[in-house]
């Protein structure tokens, strides 16, 4: 497992730049004075035993010497150390997503991730009671994780099991961005599962609005993303008031549960404001 130690210019060579040649080591520069480095602190540690890698905490006041001979110009400065190599790796406060990412740069996999991949594996395959025992396993072991979370908490709503989802879910809180505008989009699948109980579930209504959505809805679930919004649009384009503007905010829901960088997110915003403007 991963661990955080204090380091000073007395150990540096011994605690980080040797130590780098058995597993990678990130340098936190930091100061006790520095609001975004506390709040950093934790994240880095809790990433630490995660991911097993040394968190080398460097104090800049009261080791001034390894501040300026590493350039460190403000605080918290993160820097990667592998086989003795010392990389830039960020300055300032970043979202758990983004020092995730870096991490995988450095081709470092955490056991948790491993769970996630044999999870998807899993439910590719049609074992969706291999998938289900494997989230109880890695619930048990990553209680508090919040991708976790969300992953379980989608795989409850494509079992229609939704009170359970909503009760993971309740985990996350507001403040915990983007955490948290993930688990507003896994509600809303929530509400288009209890939706759909509502909606024509046959060709006998074919053309109709209350049809369309249906099927829209049932595109999501299904996680057929881009007919799920290219029906959600054709509607935005025949009635914007059907469902109090529903289609457009099912359309958001959609984008939040694919992310800002994916192409369709990018795409469809695009066509939304042409068809809406």
């Amino acid at each position: 497992m991963g661990m955080s130690i204090e380091v000073t210019n007395d150990n540096f060579t011994a605690e980080v730049v040797q130590r780098s040649y058995d597993k990678p080591v990130l340098v936190d520069f930091f100061a006790q004075w520095c609001g975004p480095c506390q709040l950093l602190k934790p994240l880095l540690e809790k990433l630490a035993q995660e991911y097993d890698f040394v968190l080398a905490k460097i104090d800049i006041d009261q080791n001034p010497e390894l501040a300026k001979t590493y350039g460190v110009e403000g605080v918290p400065d993160v820097r990667f150390v592998v086989d003795g190599a010392i990389a830039n790796g960020f300055v300032g406060m970043l979202p758990e997503p983004q020092v995730r990412d870096l991490l995988t740069q450095l081709n470092l996999k955490s056991p948790l991730e491993d769970g996630l991949d044999a999870v998807r594996a899993a439910r590719s395959s049609g074992d969706l009671a291999l998938a289900k025992r494997l989230f109880g396993e890695l619930i048990q072991t990553h209680p508090e994780d919040r991708r976790l979370i969300l992953a379980a908490a989608q795989f409850l709503v494509s079992q229609n099991s939704l009170e359970s989802a909503e009760k993971l879910l309740s985990i996350i809180q507001e403040p915990e961005k983007p955490y948290f505008q993930m688990a507003q989009a896994v509600r809303g699948l929530i509400q288009f599962t209890r939706e759909l109980a509502t909606l024509p579930d046959s060709d006998s209504e074919a053309g109709s609005l209350d049809w369309q959505y249906a099927q829209a809805v049932r595109a999501t679930l299904a996680e057929d993303y881009e007919i799920a919004l290219q029906s959600f649009l054709a509607i935005v384009g025949r009635d914007r008031k059907y469902r109090q503007d529903g289609a457009r905010k099912a359309m958001i829901t959609v984008f939040d549960l694919l992310g800002d960088d994916d192409s369709l997110t990018k795409d469809y915003r695009k066509k939304l404001m042409q068809t809406m403007y």
